[in-house]
């Protein structure tokens, strides 16, 4: 059936361009964490089988599409704000993603934003060519908001355009079943399903036969894939022409000793992870219902030593002490994070915590935020110092907004502006002169491109 919806937007597409000389223009935004980049890619797959090609900007486009989260207030008032600039442009809207399902988005966007025209949620992405087919035949909004979670599998088989010609996510796994208290993702993602490992196979094979370096393991939790992330993490090692292998994101009551042993072993594997503390305090680790204590994070984070670890940290979580700060500036110092990222306490409806009545006074809130930036931020710059005189392997991303500088990224995925000359997807060798608290500064040494 989708294939019928396709060809006959793909037929009103046609008749666009026979009237204007040209296909009707897309222009896709995307808000949120690297499962949702992926997603925007297989929706301008769709847009692109239907007829729609690429436009370089909002005013430009015929259609709009915001594929939005909902993760943080400030993320969604980013989508209020860029829909309020759209309603002058008389554009086709389409509002999808996480936002949409939470029904008070919906009743918001009923209220002040009519001129979203097409609305629909995380699991009938695969639906949308008939949702943009019902508009264009009727003119009317359209809203379909699915909450059987099931239907989310049928968006792995979504055709799809890759956004890099050298690096490439996959998901291997949707939703997510460890409801933190101050967490809306399993109410707009749904439970765990997690897809078979012929199928994540197939597609990793294709992609290196088709030129892809770097390939990303995506999902909520790729620590409890249903059939061992560990051994798929050893089966794509074996896959000919890959580089480099991450993966993302991982939560710390779930990570194995066999899948720390498998990084280690594994030499496409790249010897960085992302590893979510979001607190330093055991009791208010145990308020978000994270599963793990202090203790426990920095064990994990001793077995991980020679493996760069970036991390997520939330400052301001409703009954948070002094003391417990004091807790999450000590994990800090002694987990010594190679990144981190850190956030204010963003209440979320319809979450455990929303429910909470301790929430503490915004300039306090603010305060303890900088104290923690004046602790990360440094710890950053020093990892990046300990690489200066030293040569290090570098992917290329491709040209930075200076002419001859170019980008790339260490195993550890260090970002390393460079001098020299390269291609999306180089390997290089590249010595480190200097540094900032946010990227390295080098000079290509050898190039690496024809590495087999």
């Amino acid at each position: 059936m989708i294939t019928s919806h396709i060809q006959q937007v793909q037929a009103i597409s046609d008749n666009f361009f026979a009237e204007n000389g040209r296909k009707p223009g897309m222009f896709i935004r995307t808000f949120g964490c690297q499962m949702n980049e992926r997603e925007s890619e297989k929706l301008h797959g769709l847009l692109s089988a239907m007829g729609y090609a690429e436009s370089a900007s909002e005013e430009e486009a015929e259609l709009v599409l915001y594929n939005t989260c909902c993760v943080r207030e400030s993320a969604e008032n980013r989508v209020y704000g860029n829909l309020g600039y759209l309603k002058a442009l008389k554009k086709i809207v389409v509002l999808c993603g996480c936002m949409p399902q939470r029904p008070e988005v919906i009743t918001e966007i009923k209220r002040g934003y009519r001129h979203v025209n097409i609305i629909f949620g995380t699991f009938n992405k695969h639906h949308f060519p008939k949702l943009l087919l019902e508009y264009l035949t009727h003119g009317k909004q359209v809203i379909e908001i699915l909450q059987d979670h099931s239907e989310a599998d049928k968006d792995f088989d979504i055709q799809t355009t890759r956004f890099f010609p050298h690096k490439a996510g996959v998901t291997i796994m949707h939703g997510c079943n460890n409801y933190c208290s101050y967490c809306i993702v399993p109410h707009v993602r749904g439970r765990e399903v997690s897809r078979p490992v012929p199928e994540i196979m197939q597609e990793i094979e294709a992609l290196a036969a088709d030129g892809v370096k770097e390939v990303m393991l995506l999902g909520q939790n790729v620590n409890s894939y249903e059939y061992g992330f560990a051994d798929l993490i050893r089966k794509v090692n074996e896959v000919q022409g890959l580089e480099r292998i991450r993966f993302m994101t991982s939560h710390p009551k779930d990570l194995s000793q066999d899948l720390i042993d498998a990084m280690r072993s594994c030499e496409k594997v790249c010897k960085q992870i992302h590893l979510p503390m979001q607190s330093g305090s055991s009791r208010i680790l145990e308020a978000m219902n994270r599963g793990y204590t202090k203790e426990e994070y920095l064990a994990l984070t001793d077995r991980l030593k020679g493996i760069s670890i970036s991390t997520d940290i939330i400052v301001g979580f409703p009954g948070e002490s002094e003391e417990d700060f004091l807790d999450t500036l000590d994990a800090v110092k002694k987990a010594g994070f190679a990144g981190a990222f850190t956030f204010m306490y963003s209440r979320r409806e319809g979450t455990p915590a929303a429910d909470l009545t301790n929430e503490l006074p915004k300039e306090l809130v603010h305060e303890r935020f900088n104290r923690l930036l004046e602790i990360t931020k440094p710890q950053q710059l020093a990892h990046n110092q300990s690489y200066i005189g030293r040569t290090v392997t570098i992917m290329a991303e491709g040209e930075s907004n200076k002419p001859g500088i170019f980008t790339g990224r260490a195993d550890d995925n260090m970002l390393v502006h460079f001098e020299g000359s390269a291609k999306p997807g180089d390997m290089l060798e590249v010595e480190i002169t200097g540094c900032k608290t946010f990227y390295a500064i080098g000079t290509t040494k050898k190039s690496l491109r024809n590495k087999p």
